[in-house]
């Protein structure tokens, strides 16, 4: 086994988010777009994210073409797990292990709306001025605040002055949170775009 390992080095680099690490390969260990998996059922077609998903610190990966990103639980430190990732990742690579099946590569180079950050480039290519601003408004000035609270906000739409928002996570299971939110929300953004926004509407409060 040993004669056929591949030479293979694998460095740590801290990320300006605390929580995520970044495991850099002293080569390309995918071809084509990055990927990212949110959990365990994502990562079916991607036997290295499989495996990293085992350790019970791992909370998301993120595979790029001569890196990997972890982001981790707080449950752990990285001071005390970056060189166990760090060793696991070498030993895996250099053993020649299947970072991502092949029909999922191709699938990524293939399609020209292929899935993750890709889709999400599309989409917002496709919205107009105003549904853009709106995103922005919400990405900079929200969804910090909502994250730290265990939720998460999505855009879904903008028509006429009415803007519609799902809220998900620890944010959408409480009414009197919900209507807080959704307040908070549209207040900030008829101040930011007068004349634009009229009501916000969370289409699960």
């Amino acid at each position: 086994m040993s004669e056929n390992k591949i030479a293979t080095t694998v460095y740590a680099e801290s990320t300006p988010n605390p929580s995520v690490m970044k495991f850099v390969v002293n080569r390309a260990i995918i071809q084509g777009d990055s990927v990212e998996f949110m959990n365990l059922d994502e990562a079916k077609n991607a036997p290295l994210a499989l495996k990293l998903f085992h350790f019970p610190f791992v909370k998301e990966v993120f595979i790029a073409k001569n890196f990997v990103s972890l982001t981790k639980y707080d449950m752990m430190e990285w001071d005390d797990i970056v060189m166990e990732i760090r060793e696991f990742i070498r030993e895996y690579l250099a053993d020649g292990g299947i970072v991502i099946k092949e029909a999922v590569k191709s699938e990524v180079k293939d399609e020209t709306q292929g899935t993750t950050q890709q889709s999400e480039e599309v989409k917002q290519e496709q919205l107009g001025e105003i549904e853009t601003r709106i995103v922005e408004i919400l990405e900079e000035y929200v969804a910090p605040a909502v994250e730290s609270d265990g939720g998460n906000i999505r855009f879904i739409s903008y028509e006429e002055g009415k803007v519609s928002v799902l809220l998900q996570g620890a944010c959408s299971g409480c009414p009197s949170s919900t209507v807080t939110l959704k307040q908070g929300i549209e207040n900030m953004l008829k101040q930011m775009l007068p004349t634009l926004v009229t009501e916000v509407v969370a289409i699960n409060g």
